[in-house]
């Protein structure tokens, strides 16, 4: 999968989503942001974040808890973005598979968002 289109439509399509990413360097316009690196490293984290949830399918929560507080308390990231980067991430990979992105996938893709995204949501009050 290509992790950065993921990392930019999500900075591109909803760009209040930059301001927790002060210190990528330009992310001024599309241009800019398909050509940052950094952007490109995070797309990285995130789906590597998602292989955690892969791995500990039987109680994410759990696992995503310290990430949670991180998002919470240390980086104060807005966690209805965690929505829109799954919205993303959703559109990347049905771009990916294809007529495979069946609405049967599809729904159980959704269902492990949902699971992932409450799961960061978590300690947010």
């Amino acid at each position: 999968m290509n992790v950065f289109v993921l990392a930019c439509r999500c900075l591109i399509v909803y760009p209040w989503t930059q301001r927790y990413f002060g210190n990528f360097g330009n992310l001024y316009n599309a241009a800019a942001i398909l050509g940052n690196p950094m952007v490109a490293a995070h797309g990285k984290v995130v789906l590597h974040g998602l292989d955690k949830a892969v791995k500990n399918m039987d109680d994410i929560k759990a696992a995503y808890a310290e990430l949670s507080v991180l998002h919470s308390e240390k980086l104060h990231v807005d966690p209805d973005n965690f929505r829109l980067l799954g919205d993303c991430l959703t559109i990347v990979v049905a771009a990916q598979l294809g007529a495979a992105f069946t609405p049967e996938v599809q729904a159980a893709f959704q269902k492990f968002l949902a699971v992932v995204i409450s799961s960061l949501r978590r300690q947010y009050h």
